[in-house]
């Protein structure tokens, strides 16, 4: 059956499927329960299963162990702007070595038995709990640079979060805005948006890297932090193509087109997911305060049904996102519909940060 979309996710395990129906003869009464971390922030129940044959172009991987969730908890095709039946993160990377490249939307997997040719820096990871982690340089306010411990995250959007420092909550930049950081069983994960002064990994160096603070006194109950200072996610690891070698701990990584973007926040500061049976209604969820969204008289729950006088169905979910990152010159007029009524408002984007 299939082809089905996964989220190659190194920031999970075992192989999570999100979609059930795509599983003939499920039995979950039959099935042992386990509890799976790294969606959002909760713990989450599944049921596991050893006879999970994926196959991946030619490619073919059986007895995969495999969690299944009785649902889509967190709406991950509404998010993510398309059909997504899973996650892939463990299995895949530990079976072969994966070659991710960014900047041409494509991934190369070989046989890790087989030489190849590494282009770039080598960096050496860690994997702990079946995840990569490793160690960069970042500049904490009133203390310097520091070494640091990331888990990296293919999976999030996110370039930075940064969760602990010495123990408690990582110190906060002077410059700062409350805002929705992510998604978990709970609601929305609070906290921060700032920016950290310097960023170094292997011999990289980036500059006002966007990065999220959550509540750490919310995250620590619910993540062990003992292990990591923060999360590398996809906005920070996209600006390189990346060779991962699990099985002898190390990534080459190598700069590509999009490596001198400048780190830029929603200016908007609203959520915006796809409707979750028909995946074409794009609706909002959580409102920043003090935002444009907020001052322009936005709630949630509102459909957008057009931009700048254009139809929604000519924009994607990416699109939408990429447009309100785009110039804070510039204004937007939304087309909204609430509660059968239909009227405009005008968005001025703020760069806030």
């Amino acid at each position: 059956k299939g082809p089905y979309d996964f989220l190659l996710d190194t920031g999970v395990g075992p192989m999570i499927i999100t979609e059930p129906s795509i599983i003939d003869s499920l039995d979950f009464a039959k099935m042992r329960k386990i509890k799976v971390t790294g969606l959002g922030i909760e713990t989450v129940e599944a049921f596991v299963s050893q006879n999970i044959t994926a196959r991946i172009n030619r490619a073919q991987m059986d007895h995969v162990p495999t969690a299944i969730l009785k649902e889509d908890l967190f709406n991950l095709s509404g998010h993510l702007g398309t059909k997504i039946y899973g996650l892939i993160g463990y299995s895949f990377f530990n079976s072969f070595i994966v070659d991710v490249r960014y900047s041409e939307n494509r991934i190369i997997f070989s046989n890790p038995d087989i030489p190849i040719k590494y282009k770039g820096n080598k960096i050496p990871i860690v994997i702990e709990n079946l995840k990569p982690y490793v160690y960069a340089e970042v500049e904490v306010p009133d203390s310097g640079k520091i070494s640091a411990k990331f888990l990296m995250d293919t999976g999030a959007s996110h370039a930075l979060s940064m969760e602990m420092y010495n123990g408690d909550k990582f110190p906060l930049p002077y410059t700062k805005i409350k805002a929705n950081l992510g998604m978990s069983l709970s609601g929305q994960i609070k906290g921060f948006l700032g920016r950290i002064k310097e960023f170094s990994i292997g011999h990289f160096e980036f500059n006002d890297v966007i990065s999220g603070f959550p509540d750490y006194a919310v995250i620590s109950q619910k993540v062990d932090l003992k292990n990591r200072n923060g999360n590398l996610g996809a906005e920070l690891l996209r600006r390189f193509n990346i060779q991962f070698n699990y099985r002898e701990g190390f990534i080459y990584v190598r700069p590509n087109s999009y490596f001198k973007n400048p780190f830029e926040h929603d200016m908007v500061g609203m959520v915006v997911y796809l409707d979750q049976q028909e995946y074409k209604r794009f609706l909002i969820g959580e409102i920043d305060e003090n935002s444009p969204a907020e001052k322009s008289g936005l709630c949630p729950d509102d459909e957008i049904i057009g931009v700048n006088f254009r139809p929604i169905d000519v924009y994607s979910l990416n699109e939408l996102s990429e447009l309100f990152k785009s110039n804070s010159t510039k204004s937007i007029i939304l087309e909204i519909y609430r509660d059968n009524k239909t009227f405009f408002r005008v968005i001025h984007l703020e760069r806030r940060i």
